[in-house]
């Protein structure tokens, strides 16, 4: 983890988004998932649906997920088939029959990298085993330049409520060294379009920290987010996991980590943050800003982020049900291959204690920077500020954060490395093993 003593941005994961780590997540425990798979739910228990598209024009040089570039239709609608057979699977499961999904999140990958036609496929298809008409928050992530005026109207058509656009920047020199398929005319356009059509949610995506990032450019970068005027902006901190292009240049040709310094980026995530909050934003988590708390609400991260169920759909997808923490298989052929034959295509599992959703749920909620204790009291009948005293008082001590009026409250230099806190509070077994 980076914290202020390893300033450099080395090889590793840094941004934490479960517990425990994946590491630790096990093919022979895929068994748990489906004795809860075939067991009455929780039905109090919110259910979103999370939907991999693999599919990308071009694979940037710090993406770290399971993607497939410059793939044809056949390979695509093989996709969609496959998806919808895996659906079709899950959807009679007592576990998930009858259940309302509240929030429906389609990751990639690009999923905008699908055209219209294959969009409007993929909602009939699917719209035959679940429906997502009455969910609070249907998000779809684009790229920009997949989109066109024709594919956003189609976005709208299949019922996506808050478009997520990664723009990272708007340098093309810098766009084009990261190994990003789209350039600056194409996010204002995509941009463009997506205001005419109309959403009621709408997030940009900026990285900081990209290689050959500069000061000078930061700014104008913030400066053009700012004009853009979305409803919420996310700021992401440039890391390098193990698999991407850049950690194997690292770690074959010996070249030095070509990503700025953690200082320097949380120094360009702060600058982002006090720009904003000017223009009258307001602080959602470590790395989201947004217009209004009262009405621009994440519902995926927040259910995510509170222990709600999460069907995953797709290659590589990541779930929680009913207490069970699972991935699908994680290589393409084998995933639709294993569908195609009638069967779920679960890779690996885990199965938390309570003491380790406790902690998933704490550190999680860390992230977002303001943590009442009560709501913790309630479900887990633990006093998180007791459970948790050393690591509080370690990180209150530093200036990280404080413990008042039964709330905990990072501070600014908190949030802004908020991920680097959370292994404090990880089980002690889990505090030096690989993440991912």
């Amino acid at each position: 983890m980076a914290s202020e003593t390893t300033a450099t941005t080395e090889i590793g994961s840094y941004f934490v988004s479960n517990y425990p780590p994946f590491s630790q997540w096990k093919k022979d425990l895929a068994p748990k998932f489906h004795e809860v798979l075939n067991a009455e739910p929780d039905r109090s228990v919110p259910m979103g649906m999370y939907l991999h598209i693999p599919f990308c024009r071009k694979r940037c040089k710090f993406c770290y997920f399971r993607v497939y570039t410059q793939q044809n239709a056949e390979t695509i609608k093989n996709y969609v088939d496959t998806l919808d057979k895996e659906v079709q699977l899950l959807r009679d499961q007592p576990a998930i029959k009858d259940r309302v999904l509240k929030f429906v999140y389609f990751g990639g990958g690009t999923p905008s990298y699908l055209s219209s036609k294959q969009l409007l496929m993929l909602r009939e298809r699917l719209s035959k085993s679940v429906s997502w008409d009455n969910a609070e928050e249907v998000t779809f992530e684009c790229e920009p330049g997949t989109l066109s005026l024709e594919k956003v109207k189609t976005l709208k058509e299949i019922g996506v409520t808050r478009v997520s656009l990664g723009v990272e920047n708007f340098n093309d020199e810098l766009l084009e060294e990261n190994g990003r398929a789209h350039l600056s005319p194409e996010i204002l356009k995509a941009y463009e379009w997506i205001q005419q059509v109309g959403f009621p949610e709408v997030n940009i995506d900026l990285i900081a920290g990209m290689v050959g990032e500069t000061d000078e450019n930061w700014q104008k970068c913030v400066e053009k987010a700012l004009e853009m005027e979305p409803d919420n902006l996310t700021v992401y901190q440039m890391e390098l996991p193990w698999n991407t292009v850049y950690s194997k240049e690292i770690l074959e040709d010996g070249v030095q980590s070509p990503v700025a310094d953690w200082p320097t980026k949380r120094r360009w995530a702060s600058e982002a943050m006090d720009q904003f909050l000017a223009a009258g934003y307001q602080i959602s988590s470590g790395n989201e800003l947004v217009k209004s708390l009262d009405t621009d609400r994440f519902v995926y991260r927040d259910n995510l982020f509170r222990g709600s169920d999460l069907v995953a759909v797709g290659v590589s997808s990541f779930g929680h049900l009913q207490g069970v923490h699972y991935q699908n298989k994680d290589q393409l052929e084998d995933y639709m291959t294993t569908v195609q034959s009638g069967e779920l295509p679960v890779n690996r599992a885990m199965v938390p204690t309570e003491h380790q959703k406790l902690i998933r749920e704490w550190i999680l909620q860390m992230k977002e920077g303001i943590v009442p204790a009560q709501p913790f009291r309630d479900k887990f009948s633990v006093d998180p500020l007791k459970e948790f005293a050393e690591p509080l008082a370690n990180q209150e001590k530093a200036g990280y954060l404080t413990v008042e009026d039964d709330t905990v409250r990072l501070t600014r230099k908190g949030l802004l490395q908020a991920d680097s806190l959370l292994t404090e509070y990880f089980e002690e077994q889990h505090r030096e093993v690989r993440y991912t």
